[in-house]
């Protein structure tokens, strides 16, 4: 997870080739990529079905494009049409009432009116829920015909995505262009990994980078609040852990609020059996000791029982503060490993290990049952265990179970495999390639700041480990991807220049996870768009 132990305007071609207009129709050509992402065609938007478009409102009026924005979409059927732009009469209405916060916000950002849940009229945008279940549940079509859009999809979350669409459409091209969008994203799980626990960022800095991330469609913020140097959330249980400068409960609520109403998951992390020295700060009966009585940095004693009772405790309150569907257990770099014999560095966990799982057992084994009993914790809380990809190790007698999804950042650690030996067990595995998605705070061993332009021409979801990507047969199991903040160096740098180093990065992330295509527009060309459509400045 953490490097600190370690040594080391798109420019849109013509879709049709050839049109005829006569006094009864006008013809299109153009080629359908649709959801998929693999495999030849038109990339980075521009698809579409062929199509014989019925003038609207009139024959005189040129092809549309289609609309520009970040990430690209990935389906437009063009039309012949003025568009649509907000005019004097023209207001926001939502078809059901589950959408009248995304037609609230949206009203709000065009300076328009909302006029409630009732029918469009000419000149208006509808928001409008198409058959639950139907589709993907971030899948939109926004449609724009007859001086009107319609936006639906079978979730809110999708028509949310729509609304994102329509307001880069008018910010790059001041219309949005005449025809249907049809849209999804490639990869189900699109975000941004922060470490609080390093450096201390404010709640109002933390709610930007949400809409910052709403904007690009991404849709999971990682909050890793506990490390060696700080815990970093109010604890009910365990209020001798937090440091002094944190978040209160009420501001990580009002995060989530925020969160939620952005169609964003916040995922929190409690990193255990090693990173645990805050904790271990205010409790140094559990800290990990050798022979020599020599303390192991952020280790925790894992053959005590208590050492499980408080971060079992920690586990089960955050789970509950934190409503989304996951909870990350950390599991990364534990100190007891990286020595040549932990059996004989530390015995008292040697012992345990055979007490536990029988004599041929190691320490090894007893780390994998430690996070397969600290996954167990958050499973009860109904939540999907997720860890880091060097806690999970071959050749023991534990296996980690299956249902714990794979954090990828390295293959350099103690206990880190190829991430082909991931996927060939079957594991599902999310992207946070050390290579092109670390954003090290001061650049130690050997880590430089990512540049979007990196990412954008280089990485895809495949590129799991260094810069060569996995097999295409295991991309199902690749379910996305994340950009990570870490506070090595926490003064390196201010939270306004690591929002400002950040923002072509994410971009370029949002790009690849929502299509991870070869784009067709250049680093230039993207960047210039991404001035253009950026809705905070």
């Amino acid at each position: 997870m953490s490097p600190s132990h370690r040594a080391t305007s798109r420019p849109r071609g013509a879709l049709v080739a050839g049109a005829a207009v006569t006094a009864a129709a006008a013809v299109t050509l153009t080629v359908v990529f649709w959801p998929g992402g693999s495999g030849p065609g038109p990339q980075n938007g521009a698809a579409s079905s062929g199509t014989a478009p019925s003038p609207s409102p009139t024959r005189s009026y040129p092809l549309s494009e289609t609309p520009r924005t970040v990430p690209a979409v990935r389906e437009h059927t063009a039309a012949r049409g003025p568009g649509w732009k907000p005019g004097k009469n023209s207001t926001v209405v939502a078809a059901d009432h589950e959408l009248a916060d995304e037609a609230q916000l949206l009203a709000k950002e065009l300076k328009i009116r909302y006029r409630g849940e009732t029918a469009a009229r000419a000149g208006d945008v509808e928001l409008a829920l198409g058959t639950p279940g139907k589709g993907d549940a971030e899948s939109y079509t926004l449609k724009t015909a007859g001086d009107r859009v319609t936006i639906s999809g079978p979730d809110q979350a999708g028509v949310f995505y729509g609304t994102r669409t329509l307001v880069q459409s008018l910010a790059s091209g001041s219309t949005v262009p005449e025809g249907v969008v049809r849209d999804a994203p490639d990869r189900p799980q699109r975000g941004l990994n922060l470490d609080i626990a390093r450096k201390y960022y404010s709640p109002g800095w933390i709610e930007d980078r949400l809409r910052e991330m709403a904007d690009l469609k991404l849709n999971q913020l990682g909050l890793h609040f506990s490390d060696d140097q700080a815990f970093r959330i109010e604890s009910d249980s365990h209020p001798e852990v937090v440091s002094p400068e944190h978040l209160t409960k009420a501001e990580v609520r009002r995060i989530l609020k925020l969160a939620e109403s952005l169609h964003i998951t916040v995922v929190a992390e409690i990193d255990s059996p090693g990173h645990l020295g805050a904790v271990l700060k205010a409790h140094p009966d559990l800290q990990l000791r050798n022979t020599q009585g020599t303390a192991r940095q952020g280790a925790i004693d894992i053959s005590k029982p208590e050492a499980a009772e408080i971060v079992d405790d920690l586990l089960r309150e955050y789970a509950e503060l934190f409503p989304g569907q996951w909870f990350h257990v950390g599991a990364d770099e534990y100190q007891a490993l990286t020595v040549s014999d932990p059996a004989a560095s530390y015995p008292q966990l040697a012992t345990a290990a055979r007490e536990k799982y029988g004599d041929g057992a190691t320490v090894q084994d007893l780390t994998e049952g430690w996070l397969n009993d600290r996954a167990a914790v958050v499973r009860k809380a109904e939540k999907i265990p997720k860890a880091w990809n060097d806690g999970f190790f071959s050749g023991g007698t534990v296996t980690a179970e299956k249902d714990i999804e794979v954090e990828y950042w390295t293959g350099k650690e103690i206990g880190a495999r190829p991430p082909q030996d991931y996927l060939a067990e079957g594991r599902k595995v999310i992207n946070l390639n050390d290579e092109f998605l670390y954003y090290v705070l001061g650049e130690p061993n050997e880590f430089v700041y990512p540049t979007g332009e990196r990412i954008y021409e280089q990485w895809t979801p495949l590129v799991l480990r260094g810069t060569e990507p996995v097999p295409e047969r295991y991309s199902k199991q690749i379910l996305g991807g994340r950009f990570a903040i870490w506070g090595d160096f926490p003064n390196a740098q201010t939270e306004a220049q690591v929002a400002d180093g950040i923002r072509m990065p994410l971009n370029a992330v949002s790009q690849k996870l929502w299509d991870p295509r070869k784009p067709e527009l250049s680093w230039a060309q993207f960047q210039k768009l991404a001035d253009q459509v950026d809705l905070r400045n």
